[in-house]
């Protein structure tokens, strides 16, 4: 399946996503607990997809879609979000993410994003 690139502050929720995304025959290629490690790793690893946190310590979410954006425009980055940041959302969407899925995470919402963003 997709090799994949977790980004998000929070162990927990990198765990969570990591292990619903390979428990469904995909691969988590790395982990980044910020934005500018996202970068470099997205350097790396150029990895099928990324799910990018909004906000994060160092570099936020937005900031780091626009640098790996500008790295590889047909980057595909899915935005994780918590309920109610629709406006950020929205700046991460214009910024080149091409869907979100909201915190908490459900696993059926998870991977049907994930499938419909790879067109699989």
């Amino acid at each position: 399946m997709a090799s994949i690139l977790v980004v998000d502050d929070a162990k927990f929720i990198r765990t969570t996503l990591t292990s619903m995304l390979e428990s469904n025959g995909h691969h988590v290629v790395g982990e980044a607990e910020n934005g500018q490690e996202a970068i470099e790793l997205y350097k790396k690893l150029k990895p099928d997809l990324v799910t990018m946190d909004i906000t994060m310590p160092v570099m936020n979410g937005i900031e780091s879609i626009k640098g790996i954006k500008s790295i590889e425009d047909r980057a595909t980055i899915i935005v994780c979000s918590a309920m109610g940041q629709q406006k950020v959302v929205v700046e991460a969407i214009e910024a080149g993410a091409k869907d979100f899925i909201v915190k908490p995470f459900d696993e059926n919402r998870v991977l049907d994003t994930v499938n419909r963003v790879l067109n699989r």
